[in-house]
């Protein structure tokens, strides 16, 4: 069986009774039931995701910066010159820049994978060479990758997550370099999304006014080229092919991206998703395999306003908000704690009983003094909280 299609088959359900046994142990902490709101439900869908309760704690983590870059460059949607994808590549293997910061504080390594960086990039340590292509066409002419191209990238991070996990990670990170990858991934969210291009597409780097307007048009324009292509095989539903999408308007990080994603949660590892490109890049591996969309975990809402579109359709809410816009994984690896602090809560926080504290839920109470009933087990105030999508009431949350 090629690759891909083994991958999206080894991918399974969380576990439905390490989460029941998740959401139990959680009632019995020392503390009001649902208090720890999205952390509670975290720390749930986690335990799905490993089939255990209490899960492992996500250490050691790797963040996998794949870098590319796109032919769309050309249109003028950035003022950056192309060749700041391979430098920053040095930057990243010299450990300078804001991943490499972040990563030092949170313990996590960073790997660095060239899936289509224009120029010739030298051994390093570090660094993997696993280059599909140097760099993407422009997809305003014609479609980014061919569909080969496409397959192989998604391979490559398919690859990446595998040997990541097989090295000890318990825990992937997505990072990404590529000048103009904002206008791809704005292309891409539009597409999977159904959005309009000036829902979707955001300042990037920090353009002007003009330039922003002008990225808006070459985002439309090359949806409306793709919409006259051949759009290869359709579900019953008549949409397209997601791999045939992905190379009319993605970029070759997106594809590795999605790989990882689906590599990931092939080997019930979470992967802490990043910013717009990587929102982006989820779409694509949730429209191949659904159920990759449960071993994800939104790291930051990027100020991108396409990654606003992206986590609503994927349903899932980010971890910190910050109004970053910067890439390279630095808003997954500053989740990255509340992560394992989602999990380290199931590990080390006392019970009732073993602490010796009363529990007001679990306290008889006399029917004559019309006292409150307790509620069911396995729910915070009557109210059940969905650990699969990151969402609950504040019902559920506020029984103080």
């Amino acid at each position: 069986m090629e690759l891909i299609a083994e991958t999206i088959a080894a991918i399974r359900p969380l576990d439905e009774a390490a989460m029941r046994a998740a959401r139990e142990r959680h009632d019995r902490l020392t503390k009001p039931r649902g208090s720890l709101g999205t952390l509670e439900e975290l720390g749930i869908r986690l335990a799905g995701v490993a089939g255990v309760c209490p899960p492992p704690l996500p250490s050691p983590a790797a963040v996998a910066v794949f870098a590319a870059d796109h032919g769309v460059h050309a249109q003028g949607v950035t003022p950056w010159p192309q060749e700041v994808t391979g430098q920053m590549v040095h930057n990243f293997l010299a450990g300078g820049a804001v991943v490499n910061a972040f990563a030092r504080q949170v313990g996590a390594e960073v790997t660095v994978v060239d899936v289509g960086v224009k120029g010739e990039l030298p051994e390093a340590p570090g660094l993997l060479a696993r280059k599909v292509a140097h760099g993407t066409a422009d997809m305003t002419q014609g479609p980014a990758m061919t569909a080969a191209e496409a397959r192989r990238a998604v391979e490559v991070g398919i690859e990446i997550a595998r040997d990541l996990v097989a090295a000890g990670h318990r825990c992937l990170l997505t990072g990404d370099m590529g000048i103009a990858n904002t206008t791809a991934s704005a292309a891409l969210i539009a597409a999977f999304t159904g959005r309009a291009a000036e829902d979707v597409t955001g300042y990037g780097t920090g353009i002007d006014d003009a330039t922003h307007a002008r990225k808006i048009e070459v985002v439309r324009a090359a949806l409306a080229r793709a919409r006259t292509e051949p759009s290869g095989e359709a579900d019953a539903a008549g949409r397209a092919d997601p791999l045939t999408v992905l190379a009319q308007v993605g970029g070759l990080e997106h594809a590795a991206i999605a790989g990882f994603v689906l590599g990931a949660a092939a080997h019930r590892v979470p992967v802490v998703l990043d910013g717009v490109i990587a929102g982006a890049a989820a779409l694509v591996a949730v429209a191949l395999a659904p159920g990759a969309r449960d071993f994800c975990v939104a790291g930051h809402r990027s100020a991108e306003p396409g990654h606003a579109a992206a986590l609503a359709s994927l349903r899932l809410r980010p971890l910190v908000d910050l109004e970053l816009r910067l890439g390279e994984g630095t808003g997954a690896l500053l989740a990255l704690p509340l992560v394992a602090g989602a999990v380290r809560v199931l590990h080390e926080v006392a019970t009732f009983d073993s602490a010796g504290v009363a529990d007001k839920d679990a306290a008889a109470t006399d029917p004559a003094e019309g006292a409150a009933t307790v509620p069911a087990e396995g729910t915070a105030g009557g109210a059940a909280a969905d650990p699969a999508d990151g969402s609950g009431g504040d019902a559920a949350r506020n029984r103080a």
